[in-house]
């Protein structure tokens, strides 16, 4: 099979294209002929070095997870009725390939008239969305902030909170008018005092950190929610004690290994969304599978609008 290896640690140039050999499903395994992989934040990290605790891994290895495509062939204990399936799921040995051994205890059939890049879009952007609001929920006339606001994960959570005014963070014009397009209000974070325009908010969504995370921060009324979810800056953001006492509620990254036990549940749900068109996937640019490196460079360059896919 064809697939890409990180090497190293290091920047994109790690990831090479090799030839692998094709792997045969174990018990209660599929084999899945890749479609599209999923290209995400986390795999930026791992590549770099800088995994999270609970995501190390050492190299030679092949990145990503998360794809979707069709079962060619099952493991022992599996149901026939797999043979064929449109299916998304995590690989258990690296999503940057042509084939890729899942679980069954982690694959999801595509809803009828759901495209797979669509469907992979919301695998983990959109089950994590869900859980996010579950934790810290947006209540009616809710002032929200999610920031970066049209990214894989951020495009999908600007949608879900029905009552409430969102505002999408993003990275200039175009992207503002994007948000537009999603009927989202946006504000330009590229832009000179950008904190001035938002008056203030309730909820703040939080998946850069670092200085921009701190200044959405900034932006919560007494009382408000923060829910950090992610680093794309490379730092979490800090929440001093003040913000702690004057905060209803505070959730950092810790709160993700929490979501894990009922995620099959909200995939479940995230696909019947968007297989009934009220949860739209915003898929950016799908690239080779041999110009992975590519795709990590725009993603970290943050060039990226929605879900960045590998098409093998």
């Amino acid at each position: 099979m064809e697939a890409i290896m990180a090497t190293r640690f290091g920047g994109p140039e790690v990831l090479t294209p090799v030839t692998l050999p094709t792997p045969e499903p174990a018990e209660g395994h599929l084999r899945v002929d890749v479609a599209y992989a999923g290209v995400g934040w986390l795999d930026t990290l791992i590549r770099r070095g800088d995994a999270p605790p609970g995501f190390a891994v050492t190299p030679p290895y092949v990145p990503g997870g998360a794809v979707a495509g069709t079962v060619t062939a099952i493991g022992p204990g599996v149901a026939a009725d797999w043979l064929g399936e449109r299916v998304v799921t995590r690989a258990v040995d690296g999503g940057y390939a042509d084939t890729a051994i899942a679980d069954t205890g982690f694959a999801f059939r595509v809803p009828d008239g759901l495209g797979l890049p669509e469907a992979l879009a919301v695998l983990d952007d959109g089950s994590t969305a869900l859980a996010l609001l579950e934790k810290t929920p947006v209540t009616t006339g809710d002032d929200v902030l999610v920031l970066p606001g049209l990214g894989g994960l951020g495009s999908l959570l600007v949608q879900l909170p029905r009552d409430a005014v969102v505002i999408a963070a993003v990275r200039g014009p175009e992207k503002v008018k994007l948000a537009h397009d999603l009927g989202v209000r946006a504000v330009d974070y590229g832009s000179p005092n950008w904190t001035s325009k938002v008056p203030g908010v309730d909820v703040v969504f939080d998946g850069v950190g670092g200085p921009l995370g701190a200044a959405a921060l900034s932006l919560l009324r007494d009382g408000g929610r923060f829910s950090g979810y992610g680093m794309s800056s490379g730092t979490p953001t800090t929440i001093p004690p003040a913000d702690h006492r004057r905060l209803a509620s505070v959730a950092d990254m810790s709160q993700l290994p929490e979501f894990w036990p009922e995620t099959p549940r909200r995939v479940r749900q995230a696909l019947t969304e968007a297989a009934a068109g009220r949860l739209i996937p915003l898929i950016g640019r799908t690239y080779p599978l041999t110009e992975a490196a590519a795709a990590h460079t725009d993603f970290e360059k943050r060039r990226a609008v929605g879900k960045i896919l590998l098409h093998p």
